[in-house]
């Protein structure tokens, strides 16, 4: 799993924005610091809660100049629908082929429900050198983050 400290995984997948566009996190470096928040699937109770009250508390990352990107497995055309029913005002990365969630070590599976591969419930932050300045994995996926904590993280980032 990646820990604070560690030097966060680069990679390239399509993030959702009302379009679809590529994001490389390398080249995000310089917007920096982004906090990534993994979730399972969109359109579940606790993905949607957790999203809107990103959405909801997105001032608090924008006054320290950070950026939040939700992550999760869905497809970018299922997450543009997602942003768009709940009004995020964010961009969603779309990871597919689970090549994040694996590079970040955040993969579970939903056994009885015949799901699998999709993001554990976490979030990192990431400063503009690559860093990961703060991580928050949950084994729990009805478990959402502390957000203060999480501002705060970005804010110190």
């Amino acid at each position: 799993m990646v820990n604070t400290g560690d030097d966060a995984p680069d990679f390239s997948a399509p993030v959702a924005n009302g379009d679809i566009e590529e994001f490389d996190l390398s080249e995000r470096l310089n917007d920096a610091p982004l906090v990534l928040a993994f979730f399972p699937g969109a359109f579940t109770s606790v993905c949607t809660n957790e999203m809107c009250t990103f959405r909801d508390n997105l001032s608090q990352f924008e006054d320290v100049g950070a950026e939040v990107f939700g992550v999760s497995r869905d497809t970018p055309f299922t997450l543009n629908e997602f942003r768009a029913q709940n009004d995020l005002n964010f961009g969603l990365i779309s990871d597919l082929n689970r090549e994040i969630i694996e590079a970040f070590n955040v993969e579970m599976d939903f056994d009885g429900l015949g799901v699998y591969g999709v993001a554990k419930r976490s979030v990192f932050v990431i400063n503009a050198d690559g860093d990961v300045t703060y991580s928050w994995v949950s084994d729990d996926p009805g478990v959402e983050p502390n957000y203060d904590e999480v501002a705060q993280a970005a804010a110190d980032a």
